[in-house]
């Protein structure tokens, strides 16, 4: 990874790393990596971090028009379904 300073522009030149090391995700691989965690503890977070990511993506995409968006249609009662085969 390399980061140049044009003009003597210290704080832009550390902003972009900042960006960089993020979009990279070093610091989160980091922060993992600061203490031990159990392959259990691991497993765990993962199923965790997937159901997140899966109600996200439910909860932004849209909802099919035809399906389930209107009232139920009615069901047919079983009186007049019986008096119609006599």
């Amino acid at each position: 990874m390399e980061i140049r300073v044009q003009s003597q522009n210290i704080e832009k030149a550390l902003r972009d790393l900042k960006k960089k090391i993020q979009v990279d995700g070093l610091m989160g691989e980091l922060k993992k990596r600061r203490h031990y965690e159990k392959p259990s503890v691991k497993k765990k977070t993962k199923r965790v971090e997937a159901e997140k990511r899966r109600r996200k993506l439910l909860k932004r995409a849209p909802r099919p028009s035809g399906s389930g968006s209107g009232p139920r249609p009615a069901r047919p009662s079983q009186t007049s379904s019986a008096s119609s085969h006599s």
